[in-house]
């Protein structure tokens, strides 16, 4: 086991563990905020798994998703934006369950979390099929055009599982008014793509043949 990969892993695990219960429950003025604590079990269980799988299968891709480190102007103004909407958003929902603002229905909770879960298994999936998976946008030496499973049907899968990934937060933390703060990963994700797509086709070869194979960027016959 490469021991430096490991701990930077599990550091930046209990980082972000931290930090989200931090947003929540501060906020929140209590740690009787249930919604909050299925929002961090359904989140960092499936995370932990998934990073001791990937220590051992895949190392290298475990490597790509901790680098954050972005080249492109436009992919650091994007991050940004992102991290300011999730700030926003916890925050809120924290603050929604103090002062018991707005509330979804039972059956929009229940509907969210089983959204995450399939989310979760989407975006497993999409690392499973494209090993060169990175968080920044960049082409490997040796990187190939995937263009089969989940590719072959969308060209960004990834954006696809983090959309939903991201709207059925807001559900799982029963936070209405988080939900409308989420919907700006909308615009943030088509500017990440276009831009992404703009370096793929100046960068990898087979990526222009690839685009006009596959049509749609998120959701087929919708995005």
């Amino acid at each position: 086991m490469d021991r430096k990969l490991f701990t930077q892993a599990l550091t930046k695990f209990l980082a972000g563990l931290i930090v989200i219960t931090l947003l929540l429950f501060i906020p929140a003025g209590s740690l009787s905020y249930v919604n909050g604590w299925i929002f961090i079990g359904i989140l960092f269980i499936p995370m932990f798994m998934a990073g001791l799988v990937l220590m051992k299968k895949d190392p290298d891709l475990l490597k790509r998703r901790l680098d954050a480190k972005e080249d492109e102007d436009v992919q650091k103004t994007v991050l940004a934006v992102s991290a300011l909407m999730f700030l926003i958003a916890f925050v809120i929902a924290g603050l929604n369950y103090r002062f018991d603002w707005l509330h979804f229905p039972k059956f929009i909770v229940i509907a969210g979390i089983l959204i995450f879960l399939l989310a979760y298994l989407m975006y497993a999936e999409v690392m499973r099929e494209n090993t060169y998976l990175a968080r920044t946008i960049k082409v490997e030496e040796d990187q190939k055009v995937i263009s089969t499973g989940l590719y072959g049907i969308v060209r960004h899968p990834m954006y696809s599982s983090t959309l939903f990934l991201f709207l059925s937060m807001p559900l799982v933390l029963d936070s209405p008014i988080s939900f409308i703060i989420m919907l700006i990963y909308i615009p943030v994700i088509q500017k990440r793509m276009k831009n992404e797509e703009e370096v793929l086709k100046r960068e990898l070869k087979g990526y222009d043949e690839y685009m006009k194979k596959v049509k749609y960027r998120v959701i087929p016959f919708i995005w």
